[in-house]
């Protein structure tokens, strides 16, 4: 009989070693913990011909930002899985080799698929879900229904107590405003596997979601202790403490969180999240009143310069072009907008003509014109949710507008805002702008 995979999938390989080592290996990756690479290697080890294997670990060097790679180790299990494979296999690398050689939108359809034919193959069916998933950069409005409509429809073949199925579907739910559910979910998913990374975020976006921002650092403070610093979402998770505690008006807690997590020269996060987080969390603070240390924002620009040059990444563009206004670099901004018009103009931005245009806002609030920032970006408003990302994330450009709102005089739009906002997700920060505008 053949080696399975942890959800009762059948393996091509005769070597126990092999599949046990793949299982592991497996686990480590959707926990996003450390240790996942050298499992996986072991695998390779014990079978150099199992195609799987070799495929997990082109996933891991995507997920960890080294594409040459990734392109060669999924080549490798493209050539082995034609040799030596079953159907659901075969199927299995070509989705993973579509994501990993730039066809997101094919790369989509053929894991949605997969996943009608394979619905307990999790590695696959993990792709289009997350904050950073094929779904959630596919350029839809409507991504965070379509994950929680992904779940729903698979969840009947998931048990009862499979700590991943239930820390995802949770972040969908709660991600998609039923906030008390998907918490419920993602909590139970997270007790039955507390050394899970993802567990812990999807947890803490929960948390965030329903307004309880204190709860959230509270639960990062004990937990992440235990994860390595090597953990690629150890940074990110401390930038949720960082967040909250900003909320609460305590900058000083979020610097310290930042200088000890976040900055670039502490953390080992992908590239996407270091960016992310360290211009978000800088931008936030300048953007509420606050100092930002010198030093911090030419930091921040030292690092990006490395990364997401290339406009057509429109997440990444969004941050880009934040850092760009904020360090006053106006000829990068303008060059990141002119790059990202012609691919609007071209048909080939997924997320449409909403990025140039949050590039032009921000740029435009960096410059003191609240009134111009308000002009290009209240228009998109409900586009933002194109670019990607969680809602904690793009919460940047709604925050944007809403102090633009502010600075420009236009108290009765900016509490209409807040008035939504609150009712949505309570937050110490906006309670306090909106009893100021009351006033």
């Amino acid at each position: 009989m053949a080696p399975l995979d942890r959800r009762g999938l059948p393996l091509s390989t005769t070597s126990d070693r092999a599949a046990e080592c793949y299982r592991e290996g497996v686990d480590l990756l959707l926990t996003a913990w450390p240790g996942a690479a050298e499992a996986l290697e072991e695998a390779v080890a014990a079978d150099p011909d199992f195609a799987l294997a070799h495929a997990a670990r082109a996933r891991l060097h995507a997920m960890c930002a080294e594409p040459a790679q990734a392109r060669a180790r999924i080549a490798a299990a493209a050539e082995r899985v034609a040799r030596r494979g079953i159907e659901r296999e075969r199927s299995h690398v070509e989705v993973l080799s579509l994501a990993i050689n730039g066809q997101p939108a094919r790369a989509l359809e053929r894991a949605l698929g997969h996943a009608d034919a394979w619905p307990r193959d999790a590695l696959i069916l993990s792709l289009p879900l997350g904050a950073f998933g094929l779904l959630a950069f596919s350029g839809m409005t409507d991504h965070d229904q379509a994950r929680v409509d992904l779940c729903e429809r698979h969840a009947r073949h998931y048990d009862a107590d499979d700590w991943w199925f239930l820390t995802y579907r949770g972040w969908s739910h709660a991600e998609n405003g039923a906030v008390k559910h998907g918490r419920a979910l993602a909590e139970r998913g997270f007790a039955l596997r507390r050394a899970n990374a993802n567990g812990a975020h999807a947890l803490s976006h929960a948390m965030f979601e329903g307004g309880a921002g204190e709860e959230a650092e509270a639960l990062i403070a004990e937990w992440l202790p235990g994860y390595d610093r090597s953990g690629i979402l150890h940074g990110h998770i401390a930038w949720h403490a960082a967040l909250s505690a900003l909320e609460r008006d305590e900058p000083q807690r979020a610097l310290a969180i930042y200088a000890e997590h976040v900055q670039p020269s502490v953390t080992a996060g992908l590239p996407i999240n270091v960016v992310s987080d360290t211009v978000s969390l800088l931008w936030r603070m300048q953007a509420y009143g606050y100092k930002v240390p010198a030093g911090l924002w030419d930091d921040a620009k030292v690092y990006s310069s490395k990364y997401f040059t290339k406009a057509g990444f429109a997440f990444a563009d969004a941050h880009m072009g934040l850092l760009a206004a904020a360090t006053g670099d106006k000829a990068a901004a303008v060059a990141r907008i002119d790059a990202l018009t012609d691919l609007v103009a071209a048909g080939t931005l997924a997320a449409g003509p909403v990025v140039p245009a949050i590039c032009r806002a921000v740029l435009a609030f960096a410059e003191e014109d609240y009134a111009g920032c308000v002009r290009i970006l209240e228009p998109v408003a409900a586009e933002v949710t194109r670019i990607g990302g969680s809602g904690a994330q793009r919460e940047i450009i709604e925050d944007t507008l809403l102090v633009a709102l502010m600075r420009s005089g236009e108290a009765a739009k900016a509490r209409a805002l807040l008035d939504r906002r609150l009712h949505r997700r309570p937050s110490p920060r906006d309670t306090r702008w909106h009893t100021l505008l009351m006033a």
